[in-house]
């Protein structure tokens, strides 16, 4: 009702000017002032109500943009596509999205909801999280990624690490530049380990041992020595160190026993200790141990331990009963065994096939080599030659030959070491070194700890505002509903269990981080378990290089575009112009 109020306002405006203009008294230009006057009303109805024309668009094709896309592209792209092109902008955080005229969408089910003839869709800058690319469905997505990335591309680090155990961290970081480019692992407020990439880029290897249990966040930085080019988290949580049950088997007694002995035993450990003084005769000791009789090695003896250290003398010599229930205890009870190499040939007993003994020459085997692992020094009598499935633990600085290796054999670990002593270090003052070296070495041979329900995170890299998928391994299934909760303890979120069909003691939940930071999963009368939610702008290279992958391995048949048809206004500001034109002419030809 009010648009024919104001039309008929204009319409009694330009003819009451119009009679005017042809009553004044000055007849020259006339004409001009009456079309003058006509064409001002027009002018300003159009401004205020501009006239609209129909146009088709392929309905088919929509624009969504992601942080650090390039305009340059998105006007090449709508240039192609057309201006009246869907466009969205991902934000799936909505508490703290930002204002702008691009409508935001933060769940990408909706845009299948509200466009459902929608087949392809364009993503502009760094990508979607692989988590989010499912909701989809069929929509085939063509990537449009920055021209260059200036980032980490990858990185693995081990999450949890106990006490005394290095963390190591390993990736790749790439650079427009050809620059040399420092990489470094910074904590505690200085840097702990750096690599030099002189080309600008490749891969690195960082490693670092935290000196207290608790959780951190390391920093992964990039640049030249006065520039930073990229930083990231590097969240990690120490345990602190788990009591075993160790017991250790000499045919002799020696130093390099006696001191792991107390030392293990300084550290909380179960230790039971028998040397062999002379043929039938053995010496026992106990520390925070009950005594109990170790003459004889058989299932029941071996079931009570986690990690039996024995000298190559002490399985050589065993007999054929007590080398089969080792076998059995480590096969199939998980029990792990270290292993002091003491000649070429290991015992058979010792069952490490992908792991042989190789004498050193017998010039300068006394002089002590430098480890590549720790900041320490040893005599190497021997190296290891590894076959198959063994691990080095640790090995010669500069020759790569490993001194210490690892190799699983059905449930249990073997360990060999060909360091016939390490009890130096104690009496050199450095106890941390003796300390890294044999917890890395027990962590490694260590029978698997049991847990009555464990949390898993299944989202490699969890990101506030996305999903995020843990699974839960419990015997039995919680009474009630587990809690994530925040640092401080404050409950965030109930979870909701979807139990497995096929194997029921599996529960997997999803849910959505509102915060970023340590964050812990709570179930009632067990430990709670912690997990680190990064930023949203934390981490995006392996985010870009997943879901690119995945976009570009999509099939899906594009079908038939179907056509829109929209009505586009016709720009304001012309209108505007020419009631500014029009008014100016009827002012200025008053004052001639």
């Amino acid at each position: 009702m009010i648009v024919y109020i104001l039309l008929i306002a204009c319409l009694l405006l330009a003819l009451g000017l119009a009679v005017a203009a042809w009553k004044r008294p000055d007849p020259r230009r006339r004409a001009a002032r009456i079309l003058a006057s006509i064409l001002a009303v027009a002018a300003l109805w159009l401004t205020a109500y501009p006239p609209h024309r129909t146009s088709t668009v392929p309905q088919a094709e929509a624009i969504l943009l992601t942080s650090g896309y390039q305009p340059d592209t998105l006007s090449a792209l709508l240039r192609r596509l057309g201006p009246a092109t869907r466009i969205w902008h991902y934000q799936p955080n909505t508490s703290a999205a930002v204002r702008s005229d691009t409508p935001s969408v933060a769940r990408l089910g909706i845009l299948r909801e509200q466009q459902p003839v929608l087949r392809q869709l364009h993503v502009l800058g760094t990508g979607l999280p692989p988590a989010v690319v499912p909701e989809l469905g069929s929509i085939r997505m063509i990537p449009h990624t920055p021209p260059a990335f200036t980032g980490f591309r990858t990185a693995y680090w081990n999450r949890s690490v106990e006490l005394g155990q290095p963390l190591l961290l390993e990736g790749f970081f790439t650079s427009s530049a050809r620059t040399a480019v420092w990489v470094r692992l910074q904590s505690a407020g200085a840097t702990q380990d750096s690599v030099r990439l002189p080309g600008g880029r490749g891969a690195f290897r960082l490693r670092y041992t935290p000196k207290a249990a608790g959780r951190l966040v390391a920093t992964l930085s990039a640049g030249p020595t006065a520039r930073l080019l990229a930083q990231e988290p590097v969240p990690a949580e120490v345990l602190p160190t788990r009591s075993l049950r160790v017991l250790l088997l000499a045919a002799t007694p020696s130093f390099e026993l006696k001191f792991l002995k107390n030392h293990l035993a300084a550290q909380q450990h179960a230790v039971a200790w028998r040397a062999g003084i002379s043929r039938g005769l053995t010496q026992t000791e106990f520390s925070n141990h009950a005594a109990t009789d170790l003459s004889r090695l058989t299932t029941a003896l071996l079931a009570r331990y986690d990690v039996l250290i024995a000298d190559a003398a002490v399985l050589a010599n065993c007999a054929p009963s007590e080398a089969q229930a080792l076998r059995s205890a480590q096969r199939n009870g998980g029990l792990g065994l270290i292993l002091l190499a003491e000649s070429a040939t290991l015992p058979r007993a010792a069952l490490a096939p992908g792991i042989r003994v190789q004498m050193q020459p017998g010039v300068g085997i006394d002089r002590p080599r430098r480890l590549a692992e720790v900041a320490a020094t040893a005599v190497v009598p021997a190296t290891l030659q590894l076959n198959g499935t063994a691990q080095s633990l640790f090995s010669v600085a500069g020759l790569f030959r490993p001194v210490v290796a690892a190799q699983r054999l059905g449930q249990g670990t073997v360990v060999v070491s060909a360091l016939p002593e390490t009890y130096p270090w104690l009496l050199q003052n450095t106890p941390a070194l003796y300390s890294t070296y044999w917890s890395r070495l027990l962590t490694a041979a260590a029978r698997p700890a049991e847990y009555s329900s464990r949390w898993t995170v299944v989202t490699p890299w969890p990101r506030l505002g996305l999903p995020v998928t843990v699974q839960l391994s419990a015997t039995a299934r919680p009474t009630r509903a587990p809690v994530v909760s925040d640092a401080t303890g404050k409950p965030l979120a109930q979870l909701a269990l979807l139990q497995d069909t096929g194997l029921p003691e599996w529960n997997t939940v999803t849910y959505w981080p509102a915060q970023a930071g340590w964050q812990q999963l709570q179930r009632p009368g067990q430990a709670n378990q912690w997990v680190y939610v990064f930023g949203k702008n934390h981490w995006l290279g392996p985010q870009q290089q997943s879901w690119a992958q995945m976009a570009s391995s999509a099939q899906s048949a594009p079908g038939k575009p179907a056509l829109l048809v929209v009505t586009i206004a016709w720009p304001a500001g012309w209108f505007f112009a020419l009631f500014v034109l029009a008014a100016g002419f009827l002012w200025l030809e008053e004052k001639l």
